[in-house]
């Protein structure tokens, strides 16, 4: 039992280190659910590729790749969706691979599109003006 004079110092537990962190996509959340490091995932990558004896990128450039893909930067091709699948033993909807983005080429090509046009009706105003401010009709 303690006197009732004793002050006890509410101090906040130090947040452990090491703790496992990711994005919070359903990749990153993958790789924590198995209680992964980025390092532990890289080298399940490595050692099913090698099993497979499929050809894949190497620990480091991997590192890099996994935590772009889990942060959604970018996306992994098919050969790496099916490493991942396999090693953290759920499927592509579950990683969130199923639903394809809208690619950037439509939406390139159509403002592209766009700027075209706008460009054909600046040089056709231009060239009326031209031709006003000369006297001659184009």
């Amino acid at each position: 039992m303690m006197p009732e004079n004793t002050v006890v110092p509410e101090v906040m537990a130090p947040e452990q280190p090491n703790t496992l962190r990711s994005a919070d996509t359903p990749l990153g959340r993958a790789r924590v659910a198995r209680g992964w490091s980025q390092e532990k995932a890289v080298r399940a990558l490595t050692l099913l590729a090698k099993s497979w004896n499929w050809q894949i990128a190497a620990e480091p450039s991997l590192k890099v790749y996994l935590s772009r893909w889990e942060h959604g930067l970018t996306r992994p091709g098919k050969t790496y969706q099916s490493l991942l699948c396999a090693i953290y033993r759920v499927t592509p909807e579950e990683l969130g691979f199923s639903a394809p983005r809208e690619p950037r080429e439509s939406a390139t090509a159509k403002s592209l599109r766009e700027r075209i046009a706008e460009l054909e009706s600046m040089v056709t105003r231009l060239t009326g003006h031209l031709g006003m401010v000369e006297g001659v009709a184009l």
